[in-house]
């Protein structure tokens, strides 16, 4: 063995990394044909020897395209197995292996769009923790202008008794849906998109894809919800002190666009300047926050008691356990109004693509901010509950007259000194039921409330300003809608989805300008919730489909409770706003069915197809478990095709049989030596399926390879199939050149006839008088396809600046053409006769594509077989390609007792349920054919005749020299057999030469009895010079039964 480095044109695995180590090339040149050949080479590892083994290292199990390092692809199976077998004459063979095309390491595409993100450094980007990325965003996405502005009429309506309830409850479905995140966003790595790129993953692209453009579009408008919010708030100060601009419609608008483009401005930026806006945002509102707790420790003014707020006092307090609802409110509409403020959870899961290290900031920081808010409103209430009566009058003068007993409305007020009964019988203007700016009386400085208003809707509005550009730009990048695919481009170190945010300003302005959200609001609430019902599913369905790959690193999560939590979210969201909920519900139903309708290929290993495989394995399991029944059967065809493009017709014709309620198999012999023909088979395995997808044909391809093509078949007919889903009909095409092909190839060929039979399979032959096989019509076109890329690459090379300069274009089209012509010339155009005839082989090839004309469809039930010469022509009759066509009938029938036996036929048809247009009997099978017709058998069959002499010596010599061919015996002993074939041609040249299709009774030849070749000669006279035509033989057992 010598150094070299030339490998003579052999395969090399050039996905293998050989930038880990630099070890020597060694090269065998001891070939017989005098090449060389470089054998892969060998590493002095860990474990003391040469080996191309490699140690586990994180490089082998990165995606394509990686953006946190280069994929290493490790040696492949055929390297390590076959590289270093010795060959006696010294001769090293490396098989080819599989090239890393940046497609998937396993020889597979890969289908994850994501890892099609070409390498970039992230140098210079900035990346947040998860107190800043996660935990603040949460914080003040959560903590909104609910805090200060309707908390205390919640409690005022529902006592903070229920008050409680109606946070806790809402905390609930926020921590449950922060457990599933949790569990979700630790089962690998996380990129950007947020809620959406959790479900999609989780739950594939059809539930991702349509939640997270309504997730995107419901972020949108919220910043248009917010702001006008903000704007409200601003307004109500310019109407206090006398400075309306225009009127206060108006006003909102112009405050609201000037705000939203200040936001936009801020968030264009960058993530660092919209960061360092969102910590300013939070000390305000923590000032605030703090603000409101000390002014109920200050001592209370006299105006502040008329107003109804004192110090804290256990009266009040438990006066104000007790709901005391108004008006419509219930329970259910108070939780309503107050649930939205406990929405933003996902806040920080929605720049999951700028965080350090998502996996674990979204936990941590998510889960503590929910925390932390629900603490904050639970302690605020119940301060304000402590301390604030339900309703009081405003007036300093109404006192308690002395001497006068507390009964009836307003106790606790009562007690302490005023008389508010007065707010029985009219309405008041203060208290926890009537004035929304309590806090701001409660609190120590009330501008500081004012700030904290405006803090927690400028936070809130930028959080969403920023959640859904970056949430709509994943959903654009995996390319579901690709007429979004314009919005997928970022810009910058950090990859600003500035197109994003241009489409996220205009529909807030859009939102904004109509000035009057109340009707939009609570379907943004049901968007967010339905956001957060998948969520919760994703987690139960994945956790249930028990997968290998669902290890999630957070384990205080539970799939009943993940399950709990996604059916609170959908009671909340009807409990919201019942409308918005089926508005919800029919837009995601419809985005469903459109992605699902567009089939996106994309395989991101989804729970939907764990839980997939899970069902198909439980049903066949159980089909196992229970016999078949004679009305349960089906026709499941195992059919030899070869290539699945290379007979269309055999493959439509199955495929009509089958459709979605029957299996069909299309299998392939690949013969030859396994170390050759394995590497051809695995090659063309994913092709021929993925052909089969997208042609829409419900059939699975299965190929084996063996050295002879019967023995293939053999092992196709003896393990194809899963339990009870395992075929029983064997289709193939008829061999019509069995007269060139050589005795080898027709026992093959019957052989397998016979085989199947052995099996107990039903059988059946399609034959067509053009033929079955396009295979070199298949070729060439494949050729001029590949010759027409090669040129487009070509002039591509050649025509720099996309093409603009004419000179380069004219030569680039010369070089071109000579490489066209290079690559046509050896599939040059045919004869004009050959061409005629493989326009007439394609088009007979693709006539059971279409729908049939108006005709029949002639079954010759000669022999019952169980009943699948029957039941077949029935099920094509189901079809919509074939429902114009009409069964009709052909039996044999006894000289002069026609009407009987065709009166038994009818009434065997009528309890079968089976619908003909005729029936008609033939008597005259017995017939002698025509001599002319005689005389063409014999010439048919001479060629293959033994021709014995009378030398019984001689002949027995001749039979052990040719024992395939047909004996004088053999021909007088089957005689009537061979007699009935022909006659049965000229029946059906007479009664059905205009049928679109015929259906006969295959004759079975016994084995060791009947010659191959004499076989073969019954075959072909039986359906020469026909429309297409179907040999069918049952194996026996009944498939039609007339029993319930």
């Amino acid at each position: 063995m010598e150094r070299y480095r030339s490998n003579g044109g052999e395969h090399v695995n050039t996905a293998y990394d050989s930038t880990l180590d630099e070890p020597p090339l060694y090269e065998e040149s001891n070939r017989s044909n005098g090449d060389h050949r470089m054998v892969r080479p060998s590493v002095i590892s860990a474990f003391g020897h040469d080996t191309l083994d490699r140690l586990p290292h994180v490089d082998f199990y990165r995606n394509a395209g990686s953006v946190s390092g280069h994929r290493a692809v490790r040696p492949s199976l055929q390297e390590l197995h076959d590289v270093f077998q010795k060959v006696s004459k010294g001769a090293i063979d490396v098989p080819d292996t599989v090239e890393d095309d940046d497609e998937g390491s396993d020889g597979t595409p890969s289908d994850d769009l994501e890892s099609a993100v070409p390498f970039e450094s992230d140098k210079g980007a900035v990346k947040f923790g998860w107190i800043r990325g996660v935990l603040v965003r949460c914080m003040l996405n959560i903590w909104g202008v609910m805090l200060f502005i309707r908390l205390s009429w919640i409690f005022g309506q529902a006592g903070w008794g229920l008050g409680i309830v109606v946070i806790v409850l809402s905390c609930v479905v926020t921590t449950i849906t922060g457990l599933s995140m949790s569990a979700i966003c630790t089962n690998g790595v996380v990129r950007g998109g947020g809620a959406y790129y959790m479900i999609s993953r989780s739950l594939g692209p059809e539930f991702g894809g349509s939640i997270g453009l309504i997730f995107a579009f419901a972020n949108a408008v919220a910043v248009a919800m917010y702001v006008v919010g903000f704007a409200e708030t601003v307004v109500e100060l310019l109407k206090d002190n006398a400075l309306i601009m225009v009127d206060e419609l108006n006003d909102i608008r112009i405050i609201g666009c000037i705000t939203v483009v200040l936001l936009l401005a801020i968030s264009v930026a960058g993530m660092e300047w919209e960061a360092k806006a969102q910590i300013l945002l939070l000390i305000i509102l923590l000032v605030a926050i703090v603000n409101v707790f000390v002014g109920t420790f200050i001592p209370a003014t006299d105006d502040q008691k008329s107003k109804g707020i004192f110090n804290y006092d256990s009266r009040i307090f438990m006066e104000n356990f007790a709901p005391d609802f108004r008006g419509t409110e219930t329970f259910f509409s108070v939780f309503a109004i107050f649930f939205p403020a406990a929405t933003g959870i996902l806040a920080g899961a929605n720049i999951s693509g700028d965080l350090r290290d998502p996996q674990a900031a979204i936990p941590k920081g998510t889960l503590l901010a929910i925390l932390i808010t629900g603490v904050t409103y639970l302690a605020v209430a119940l301060c304000v509950s402590a301390t604030v009566v339900r309703e009081a009058t405003g007036n300093i003068t109404d006192l308690v007259t002395p001497g006068r007993p507390c009964d009836g409305p307003a106790v606790a007020a009562c007690e302490l000194g005023y008389n508010f009964s007065s707010c029985s019988v009219e309405t008041c203007q203060f208290g926890l039921l009537n004035n929304n700016q309590v806090m701001t009386m409660v609190s120590g400085f009330g501008p500081l409330i004012i700030a904290g208003t405006f803090s927690a809707t400028l936070s809130s509005a930028l959080a969403s300003l920023v959640s859904a550009p970056k949430v709509f730009q994943a959903l654009c990048k995996d390319n579901i809608y690709k007429i979004l695919h314009f919005f997928a481009k970022g810009y910058g170190k950090n990859n600003e989805p500035i197109r994003g945010y241009v489409l996220t300003f205009l529909i807030s302005v859009a939102f904004i300008l109509i000035g009057n959200l109340n009707t939009i609001a609570p379907i943004i609430s049901n968007f967010f919730l339905a956001s957060y019902a998948l969520i919760n599913f994703s987690c139960f369905h994945a956790s249930y489909a028990k997968s290998p790959g669902w290890r999630p690193a957070y384990k205080y999560y539970n799939m009943w409770l993940s399950l709990l939590g996604a059916l609170l979210c959908c009671v909340v969201m009807f409990v919201i706003n019942w409308w918005a909920a089926l508005l919800t519900y029919g837009i995601e139903i419809l985005l469903y069915i459109y992605v699902t309708v567009k089939k996106p290929d994309v395989n991101w290993g989804s729970s939907t197809q764990a839980v997939t495989f899970v069902s198909a394995v439980g049903n066949a399991l159980s089909l196992s478990g229970v016999e078949d029944h004679v009305k349960n059967f089906r026709p499941q065809i195992l059919v030899l095709t070869g290539p699945t493009r290379t007979r269309p017709a055999l493959l439509d014709l199955a495929h009509s049989f089958t459709k979605n309620y029957g299996l069909c198999l299309n299998s392939e012999v690949f013969v030859g030596p396994r170390s050759e023909a394995l590497e051809e088979m695995n090659a063309n395995m994913e092709k021929n399926q993925l052909w089969l997808r997208k042609t829409n044909r419900k059939s699975f391809y299965s190929a084996v390879v063996s050295e002879s093509f019967r023995d293939g078949a053999e092992s196709l007919l003896q393990v194809s199939g899963l339990g009870r889903m395992k075929p029983n009909t064997l289709m193939m095409g008829f061999k019509t050149n069995w007269r060139t092909a050589g005795s080898e190839a027709v026992q093959s060929y019957v052989g397998i006839l016979h085989d199947a039979f052995d099996f107990e399979y039903g059988t059946v032959l399609l034959r067509i008088n053009e033929g079955l096989d396009v295979s070199h019509i298949v070729e060439a076109e494949e050729e001029m396809l590949k010759a027409m890329k090669e040129q487009e690459e070509l002039e591509n090379e050649m025509m720099p600046n996309g093409g603009k300069s004419r000179g380069l274009f004219k030569k680039s089209r010369k070089q071109s053409q000579t490489v066209l012509t290079t690559r046509v010339s050896v599939c040059s155009p045919p004869p004009p006769q050959v061409a005629k005839m493989n326009e007439r082989l394609v088009e007979a090839s693709a006539q059971f594509k279409k729908k049939q004309p108006k005709g029949t469809i002639d079954v010759w039930w000669l022999f019952d077989d169980g009943g699948l010469t029957l039941l077949l022509p029935y099920i094509l009759t189901t079809r919509k390609k074939w429902k114009d066509c009409k069964l009709r009938i052909f039996i044999a029938g006894q000289p002069g007792r026609s009407e009987l036996d065709k009166e038994e036929m009818k009434s065997l048809l009528h309890k079968f349920r089976i619908k003909c247009s005729d029936i008609n009997v033939i008597d005259d099978i017995h017939v002698q054919p025509s001599s002319d017709s005689l005389r063409d058998l014999e010439e048919m069959i001479e060629p293959f005749r033994l021709h014995e002499s009378k030398d019984r010596g001689q002949a027995e010599a001749k039979r052990k020299e040719q024992p395939w061919k047909i004996t004088d015996e053999e021909l007088s002993t089957f005689e009537d057999k061979t007699n009935l074939q022909v006659r049965l041609n000229e029946l059906l040249q007479a009664n059905s030469k205009s049928a679109n299709l015929i259906i006969v009774s295959m004759p079975i030849a016994r084995k060791e009895s009947v010659s191959d070749f004499l076989y073969m000669a019954w075959l072909e006279t039986l359906t020469k010079d026909l429309p297409p035509t179907l040999l069918i033989r049952g194996n026996q057992k009944s498939v039609l039964t007339y029993y319930s």
